[in-house]
């Protein structure tokens, strides 16, 4: 059972009304049509969405995972794990928007599964440089030109306890040697930009309102996007106007 804390008398919700109040030195602003605000800002930040739209995808060979079957990806991880300990992994959310709607990026494979484009680290290998290594590999364009990523905010951890499929976004406390780390970035795309998918891949744009408590369509950690997410403020750029 939940313990409750008291909140001491002398501390008041700021303005009344239970939210902080914004300094100064918070303020935002606009500069042109695009929308400015502090970096150092971590209640509402605002994220810039471009309309899906301003995007072109192309195709490119498939990209096939590293094991043939769900049985033989956790015995890898069983023998990977005695040799070099905790698997870790990223995955990027691109977000774009639809009419002025939220929507993730998802790679689509079959007719039921979706996942976050990104994958596994290599042993000692940075999580952002790995990240931009793995969005190149899925998503990136096969005509020379380099893909700027620009990687913004961890906005979610989850925990694989077991050689299974379950995660969560805590170490349940009888839990001292996790199998798996996997942390969330968010991927602020440009304004255009061309993206290769490969070919046994579909690339679907979900919007938000449909991946919310849907983890029997998504999963666990898709389905949370919409909670991840609700910290920040989202700029459409075509429509200017903040949602």
């Amino acid at each position: 059972m939940a313990t409750p804390i008291k909140q001491p008398a002398n501390i008041a919700p700021a303005g009344g009304h239970g939210w902080p109040r914004r300094g100064a030195s918070q303020q935002q602003s606009f500069e042109g049509n695009k929308f400015v605000g502090s970096q150092s800002l971590t209640i509402n930040r605002p994220i810039n969405l471009y309309p899906l739209t301003n995007y072109t995808f192309g195709t490119k060979e498939p990209l096939f995972e590293k094991d043939p079957s769900v049985p033989a990806r956790f015995q890898r991880m069983r023998d990977e794990f005695e040799k070099i300990g905790m698997r870790r992994s990223v995955e990027g959310v691109l977000l774009v928007h639809e009419h002025g709607l939220p929507h993730v990026l998802l790679l689509q494979l079959g007719t039921t599964f979706f996942k976050l484009p990104g994958g596994e680290l290599n042993t000692g290998e940075d999580e952002v440089d790995g990240l931009k290594r793995l969005l190149t590999e899925t998503l990136g364009r096969q005509d020379g030109v380099k893909q700027d990523w620009v990687i913004e905010d961890t906005i979610g951890n989850w925990w694989r306890p077991n050689f299974e499929p379950p995660q969560y976004p805590y170490i349940p406390p009888h839990i001292t040697k996790p199998k798996e780390h996997k942390r969330l970035f968010l991927v602020q795309l440009a304004e255009k930009a061309l993206f290769a998918v490969p070919k046994n891949y579909k690339l679907v744009a979900a919007p938000l309102f449909e991946l919310y408590d849907n983890s029997q369509g998504y999963g666990p950690i898709i389905s949370s996007l919409p909670q991840s997410l609700c910290r920040y403020i989202f700029v459409c750029y075509d429509f200017n106007y903040i949602l």
